[in-house]
């Protein structure tokens, strides 16, 4: 996975001219035409561009790219908001990226639902007649890689509770799992497919990132548990409680009070917490 994740990276650098300026305003300008075709026809048009297998078998190219331009919602309201929000989460990810890499992200995740809805009915012919491909996982995944790269932006959930987006990332994340979980109890093993895609088009890019957040935090234990630390904040408890020294030589007595230029250090070797001074750190019998 990170060498994948690596090579895309180096593909996006190394292929900057492999890109679409501006691909989310197309993509919502698609949303936006379909939505009002689907308010005029009482939904007849979505059923001509959506993505089933059956029909594009029978020479119904259009549906391979049409099926990328279907709202994610057709409630006025729904539809304005998942609109909306595409297009700033698109916009903001494409500044942070660069073109190459947000189009490489976005059509990597169209190619892979196209290849998921196209074999489903190979695994089972029931899925012929029905829809097997959409754009909604790939935005949910969207709202994953944004939420990523801004964890603590702020938003306003029901438009007055404010949130990070790294807890409706979770949220999101939690949603995946319930889809997965869900398809796979009905026995839709294939169809479980669809969410797995998108997430795995999240990983791919975003590997070394979140390896790198779960090494900061392994790191960040390691130290929090460290015999130094330990050490440096026993010194730090028993200090308040003295109002005194900070370090005393467990052979000799001497203290920082009593001479400050010297050094003190705390042995490793000792059982326990004993500390040294420059004199006797490399000259006193260790406790065990």
């Amino acid at each position: 996975m990170r060498t994948l994740s690596r090579w895309l990276s180096r593909f996006s650098y190394n292929h900057s001219n492999l890109c679409v300026e501006g691909l989310i305003r197309y993509i919502v300008g698609g949303n936006l035409l379909v939505f009002m075709l689907d308010l005029f026809t009482h939904g007849m048009s979505t059923n001509w561009l959506t993505f089933v297998p059956a029909y594009i078998f029978q020479g119904q190219v259009w549906r391979l790219i049409t099926f990328i331009f279907i709202p994610m919602s057709f409630g006025p309201l729904g539809f304005i908001l998942t609109t909306v929000f595409t297009y700033y989460m698109g916009v903001r990810l494409e500044n942070a990226w660069g073109s190459a890499r947000f189009t490489i992200y976005y059509g990597l995740g169209v190619i892979l639902n196209i290849i998921v809805g196209l074999l489903l009915p190979l695994i089972n012919p029931m899925y012929l007649l029905v829809q097997t491909a959409g754009m909604n996982y790939l935005h949910l995944s969207l709202f994953l890689a944004y939420a990523t790269l801004y964890p603590d932006l702020t938003v306003l959930a029901a438009f007055f509770i404010p949130i990070r987006l790294k807890w409706l990332a979770l949220l999101d994340a939690a949603l995946f799992a319930y889809e997965i979980l869900l398809y796979l109890s009905y026995g839709q093993f294939a169809m479980a497919l669809l969410p797995v895609i998108a997430i795995f088009n999240y990983f791919i890019f975003f590997w070394d990132d979140l390896m790198e957040v779960l090494g900061r935090g392994r790191a960040r234990a390691v130290h929090q548990h460290s015999s130094q630390t330990i050490n440096f904040k026993k010194a730090q408890k028993d200090l308040r409680q003295r109002r005194g020294y900070l370090h005393k030589c467990a052979v000799c007595g001497v203290t920082d009070q009593d001479d400050p230029n010297m050094e003190f250090r705390y042995c490793s070797k000792c059982t326990g917490y004993y500390c040294y001074c420059a004199n006797h750190i490399n000259n006193h019998t260790h406790v065990q």
